[in-house]
């Protein structure tokens, strides 16, 4: 059982070593998201050329029956459980606002990988975003690293995070079922981030009650809740793949999943008490820089709204 002694309350500067071993295991999970993500993606591809149907109007049954025996979808699927398994042990060392936003090193392999495998040219305009995304993120990760510590997970907290997740829940669900038969990238792309910003934030307080010695009900639903949004999280990012590319895909989950997951570690885990108000703004301009970077994605990159079983398919240069 972790004791938070009075110290612990007032908070630290800095993480500490024994924290810090977060941080590579992080790069691991992201890694590993980087080639999930694209082997996923080259599978419902695949998918939609041999059904002729686009999944971009949801995947119906016949598109869950074809992905399950698609070799690529089924390693991508295990990477990425792999992924989240690296992700969860290094929630269980550092503090959330530090080794989730780690995760925008996947969007740095993913893009490069996708225009390699895709035969994709990526336009300055791309380019520039994508660098904006990497750029905003890693300044994130910097002023946390001095600024973040872990802190305890009491039952007002969990309270106000099952809220708010039942609000959004609520709302995706909603959405969802509105613009399902449309191909809409960037709505499935931020609404999987938000769905995921979610999930990480459970499996922390999940983790935190554990390292607490206290395992009741509360948390049990906070694994209920972390259950249904991984599901609906997943459904929402088999649907982009069939309308963005995979690197678009990721840029969301590494820039709008982490974005979410450290606001609510500020503003209700409270892991940022000793944030100085300098950083807290600085916090905020690489939070809009990132998420500018995605927007910039989502109307640049080549292949976005392309569908592979569209007759002019994605946009290809020569070899």
């Amino acid at each position: 059982m972790v004791v938070f002694a009075e110290a612990d309350l007032q908070g630290v500067t800095s993480m500490t070593a024994f924290e810090a071993i977060g941080i590579p295991m992080a790069l691991v999970g992201a890694v590993l998201l980087a080639f999930g993500a694209q082997f996923q993606s080259r599978g419902l591809n695949k998918v939609e050329r041999i059904t002729g149907q686009s999944a971009g109007s949801g995947l119906s049954l016949r598109h869950i029956l074809s992905l399950l025996k698609r070799p690529s979808w089924v390693t991508g699927t295990l990477l990425l459980g792999l992924a989240v398994v690296f992700q969860i042990g290094s929630l269980s060392f550092a503090p959330l606002i530090v080794v989730q936003p780690i995760g925008v090193v996947a969007l740095v392999i993913t893009t490069t990988l996708n225009a390699r495998m895709s035969r994709v040219h990526i336009g300055g305009r791309a380019r520039i975003s994508l660098a904006m995304c990497v750029i905003g993120i890693v300044a994130f990760v910097t002023i946390a690293a001095f600024n973040a510590t872990n802190r305890e997970v009491t039952d007002a907290k969990l309270i106000t995070i099952l809220i708010a997740f039942s609000v959004v829940l609520v709302g995706a669900v909603v959405l969802f079922l509105a613009v399902r038969h449309r191909r809409v990238a960037l709505f499935y792309i931020v609404g999987a981030g938000v769905l995921y910003g979610f999930v990480v934030t459970f499996a922390k307080a999940v983790i935190g009650r554990l390292q607490q010695g206290e395992f009741e009900w509360l948390t049990w639903l906070c694994v209920a809740a972390l259950l249904i949004g991984a599901l609906l999280g997943m459904v929402f990012v088999q649907n982009a793949y069939s309308s963005g590319p995979p690197d678009l895909v990721v840029a969301g989950l590494t820039v709008i999943d982490p974005l979410v997951a450290v606001l609510i570690g500020i503003t209700v885990l409270n892991e940022a008490a000793n944030a100085t108000w300098w950083a807290m703004i600085l916090w905020g301009l690489s939070a809009v820089v990132a998420v500018i970077g995605v927007l910039g994605l989502a109307r640049f990159h080549p292949q976005v709204g392309k569908s592979h079983t569209d007759p002019t398919g994605p946009v290809q240069v020569p070899r």
